[in-house]
């Protein structure tokens, strides 16, 4: 049995499916699994145990380098997709662009959401076994998971979030960078400012306060992560309200930073990628939530706490909001200490 996943991005998303592996293994252990997905979060699936073949969408390079590119790395991927000759397809995205590489497969079964589940109408034309989603289904990996429960009903294993597993490679290379900056033995505690939306954010002097803070409980070491030259910024900016004592990590690959996750004590972020990369690698997470919902998007179990703006119109799933200043300040810093300070007691 031959089956492709489809859940080309965001990095979140494509994390928050990773369970549906695991399901799928316990329902044929047997069964090879390929799965397509943008270039740039391909890296959380290579060499991943539970998946055979990685296809990589190019995306924003045809973008780039204009419409004939894009004919062609679609013709491309196509073709190398249509001569797995897969058995079954699972299209966990629901959108347009998964749509076309769903139908491309020329697979006979093809699974997708139905009319209420997907994201954009056109989705419904490449699949030809419609998946209705309940109540039940409202977290994200459970409206994956209800795909591939649809498709395999005879599977047992639906972990919460994962698994992720990370190469020893890569964990000796984050093992030595926190030797060398003398992070070891203390209780490390990752905080990420940045997310993709302006209205995810929390007010960067609030993460000021909250570092300088967490610099004060002994023997707690922050490390402030970022991806971009903004959160660059940001961080050098938090970096100096804590006197220089939150350390400031260096960007590398995303597997350095999946391990850095796993091996810290505690991450606290918004609704963001490293935040569901922590949860899948194990590590307990303080995640904020404003304009999403933390009830569908946020890490599920008792070594995570999630706090959701208490602002009635929240959440709201707006990327421009005139209330943003005051919902980003609904969640206060005192209330994201005490959260960090119990999972942190709950773990040693």
């Amino acid at each position: 049995m031959k089956v492709l996943i489809v859940k080309v991005s965001a990095l979140g998303d494509v994390v928050h499916a990773l369970p549906v592996l695991a399901w799928l293994k316990s329902a044929e252990p047997g069964m090879e699994i390929d799965w397509l997905v943008e270039e740039s979060f391909a890296p959380l699936l290579d060499g991943h145990p539970l998946v055979r073949r990685v296809h990589r969408l190019r995306t924003r390079a045809w973008r780039r380098d204009g419409p004939g590119a894009g004919i062609r790395g679609t013709l491309d991927a196509a073709g190398r997709l249509r001569r797995e000759a897969y058995d079954v397809v699972l299209d966990l995205q629901g959108n347009s662009k998964s749509a076309l590489f769903t139908l491309l497969t020329g697979a006979s079964r093809r699974f997708g959401f139905d009319r209420n589940g997907v994201r954009e109408w056109p989705n419904l034309l490449a699949t030809n076994r419609k998946v209705t989603l309940g109540a039940e289904d409202h977290h994200i990996t459970d409206r994956s998971l209800a795909i591939a429960r649809k498709a395999f009903p005879a599977g047992t294993q639906s972990p919460a979030a994962g698994p992720l597993p990370i190469d020893g490679q890569t964990r000796s290379v984050v093992e030595q960078l926190l030797n060398e900056r003398g992070l070891t033995g203390k209780t490390l505690i990752v905080l990420h400012y940045g997310t993709t939306w302006n209205t995810k954010l929390w007010p960067l002097d609030l993460w000021q306060e909250l570092a300088e803070k967490l610099c004060d409980l002994e023997g707690c070491q922050p490390i402030l992560t970022w991806g971009s030259e903004e959160e660059r910024t940001a961080v050098a900016s938090i970096h100096a309200a804590s006197g220089g004592r939150a350390a400031i990590w260096p960007r590398g690959s995303l597997m350095e930073l999946a391990a850095l996750l796993e091996q810290v004590d505690l991450v606290i972020g918004g609704d963001t990628g490293p935040i569901h990369i922590a949860a899948a690698v194990g590590t307990p997470t303080v995640s904020l939530f404003r304009v999403t919902d933390a009830g569908r998007n946020g890490p599920r179990g008792e070594n995570h706490i999630r706090l959701q703006a208490p602002l009635d119109c929240s959440p709201c799933l707006k990327k421009a909001c005139d209330r943003d200043e005051e919902c980003g300040r609904s969640i206060g810093v005192d209330e994201v200490l005490l959260a960090a300070v119990t999972l942190l007691g709950e773990r040693s």
